[in-house]
């Protein structure tokens, strides 16, 4: 059986961005880099493996979810260059035009539709292969899903799967939100415990089952609700909402056309050769 496809939409976009020159252009001149970039690297991964279906998943940019209510000051600071924003804007439509299924709703990030595709593929017999560099997403590995990190572009891609979690942090795949509670994790402006670092961290979930474990042998007494806040922030959702996913050939033709009125001359000739 093929596997699933499931990939972070904002985290392949941001890589696209910055990968491609700004000189690229729609023809009303607005910024095409990402759009080209993005839709490129999706093509490439589709090729090279194969799934019997694709996942997109997209962050709401702009709209808080529980995250930012538990903690205020959760990816605060994150600024994004208006071309990627007005890009991020065109992208879902573009690839849900090919008939890919995109995931996208407000009150979930990116993250928690990777953990919902999981699931829902777990549940029918299948596996999963996930596509994002954001580390968060390590929790999903296991004996039947394997995620590809971006090495440089998507040219080169580490499967990471179990062992190479333990291998990267001393910790298994279930322990990577208590790790990054433990740690903290200064990209989302997750502050940790005091005074514990990544070896610490991993240290402690070596001995300790989980976050739980701790608080229940006394450890972190002072800190521990602030803890509880941080591990319910790492902990990717699975409930976000996903239709069924058939098996589907995407429709590059489609996508070509979608481009062609986007006014991506470029990416529709590219779309029309697969």
């Amino acid at each position: 059986m093929k596997p699933l496809l499931v990939v972070d939409g904002d985290s392949f976009a941001h890589r696209a961005f910055h990968a491609l020159p700004k000189t690229l252009r729609r023809e009303d001149g607005g910024p095409a880099n990402t759009l080209i970039g993005f839709t490129s690297m999706l093509l490439r991964l589709w090729k090279a493996e194969q799934p019997r279906a694709v996942v997109v998943a997209w962050d709401t940019i702009g709209i808080p979810t529980y995250r930012n209510e538990l903690l205020p000051t959760y990816q605060s600071g994150r600024e994004f260059d208006p071309e990627i924003v007005d890009q991020l804007s065109h992208l879902p439509a573009l690839i849900s035009s090919t008939g890919i299924v995109c995931g996208k709703q407000s009150g979930y990030e990116a993250d928690d539709f990777l953990a919902a595709a999981v699931v829902a593929e777990r549940a029918s017999g299948g596996t999963t292969l996930v596509a994002t560099s954001d580390r968060d997403a390590f929790q999903l590995a296991a004996d039947d899903v394997t995620i590809l990190q971006p090495v440089r572009g998507v040219s080169e891609l580490a499967r990471i799967g179990p062992r190479e979690v333990r291998e990267r942090y001393g910790v298994e795949p279930r322990q990577v939100p208590d790790f990054i509670a433990l740690r903290g994790d200064p990209s989302d402006k997750i502050p940790g415990a005091r005074g514990i670092g990544e070896k610490t961290a991993a240290t402690l979930l070596q001995t300790y089952a989980d976050l739980e474990a701790m608080l229940a042998d006394g450890r972190f007494e002072t800190e521990a609700d602030q803890l509880r806040v941080f591990l319910r922030i790492a902990t990717l959702d699975p409930s976000a909402p996903l239709p069924d996913l058939p098996d589907l050939e995407p429709d590059w033709g489609a996508g070509a056309a979608a481009a062609e009125a986007l006014g991506v001359a470029r990416l529709a000739r590219q779309l029309r050769e697969v």
